[in-house]
């Protein structure tokens, strides 16, 4: 019953025994990858080697080499209801057979591996590339994820043409035969081709990169948006704003609208808080107010000077400005809030009223 045939594998009798041992070899080979990876990653731990960079892409090369052996004993598995298995038998037959491509289970194998070395490679690369950017002053994690993913697509893209030669596709002939239809393509995707150039262009020039704080907007038409870099595609890239939502946008916005990075530059910014108090109040007690509550913050710069201005003279009061020097940080929202709840407090305490609108109706008599 279990050596019954159930269809044909090339040359080939498959049953369900086979289904079942080759189950068990690739299910086997995940647990002995995971074990493998767990015992190498045990024993760099117990030698107090930090497991990072390059150290963590020599056990993934180490683990992953574990399925070219399943690869090899599941086509022994299948001596046990087929005569005389061989490597070479199986890999010959034609999966697809036409006047103009044949492809045989040694091609699809033979992609397998270019796919699998591809991944290897791009192993060696990150190893190569964690060697390198280490010690150097001017190195990020945002650096070296730029550099890894450029190597990743060029890797890939290569893969892909290494395979269509491994089939006999001429890939020059193919581009050739199918130009007018690639123009066609090009026409209908204008916007997805600006998304990708640009996504090139911001991990080449390295001004945005992953873990970068940002301010986008587009020129004061809508409110801007702050959001952090959490990774870049080559078409898209996703953010996070404050509000902990993961947004996905196209590229092209990020080069083409009006960007601040927060983590270029100066660590320091200066910061507005705006307000309004009646005129009868006393002015010079109120700038001594503002600036206490300001100096009680612990985020705002001390040794940087606090001013306090008077923008205008309001239809409802005097409208002042709190401007003070902080961090551009993540959360400076929440310290204008706080600064704005001592100030509320210190008005409370010393009977300054802070307006709201009114009108006043005089009718004739």
């Amino acid at each position: 019953m279990l050596k019954e045939t159930l269809f044909h594998l090339g040359p080939y009798n498959v049953c369900i025994l086979n289904i079942f041992i080759l189950g068990v070899i690739f299910f086997s080979s995940f647990i002995l990858r995971k074990f493998i990876h767990r015992q190498l990653k045990r024993s760099f731990k117990n030698a107090n080697i930090n497991i990072e960079g390059r150290i963590n892409s020599w056990l993934k090369l180490a683990s992953q080499s574990v399925y070219l052996l399943a690869t090899y004993f599941a086509v022994l598995s299948f001596n046990i209801n087929n005569s005389n298995v061989n490597f070479s038998d199986f890999l010959n037959f034609n999966l697809i057979e036409s006047n103009h491509l044949n492809i045989s289970f040694y091609h699809i194998l033979v992609i397998i591996a270019i796919f699998f070395g591809a991944k290897m490679v791009l192993n060696l690369v990150k190893i190569y590339i964690s060697k390198k950017l280490r010690g150097k002053s001017d190195s990020s994690p945002g650096t070296e994820f730029v550099y890894v993913q450029m190597a990743k697509y060029v890797i890939y893209l290569f893969a892909i043409m290494f395979s269509l030669k491994a089939i006999n596709i001429d890939v020059t002939l193919l581009l050739t035969g199918s130009a007018a239809l690639l123009v066609g393509i090009g026409l209908g995707l204008q916007d997805v081709f600006k998304d990708i150039f640009s996504g090139i262009v911001l991990l080449f020039e390295g001004n945005i990169r992953v873990g970068d704080i940002i301010e986008i907007s587009n020129g004061g038409k809508t409110e801007p948006i702050v959001a952090k870099i959490l990774k870049i595609n080559v078409r898209t890239t996703q953010i996070e704003t404050r509000d902990g939502n993961v947004l996905i946008i196209p590229n092209a916005k990020l080069t083409q609208e009006y960007i601040e990075n927060w983590s270029h530059g100066s660590e320091l910014s200066r910061f507005k808080i705006n307000l309004t108090v009646e005129y009868k109040c006393d002015i010079e007690l109120v700038k001594q107010l503002l600036h206490q509550a300001a100096l009680t913050h612990p985020k705002v710069r001390k040794h940087e000077e606090i001013l306090i201005r008077l923008a205008h003279f309001g239809n409802n009061g005097l409208e002042l400005e709190l401007v003070f020097w902080a961090d551009h940080n993540w959360d400076i929202n929440n310290y204008k809030s706080e600064i704005r709840f001592e100030i509320e407090r210190l008005f409370k305490e010393n009977n300054i009223i802070v307006p709201y609108p009114q009108t006043k109706v005089h009718l004739a008599k």
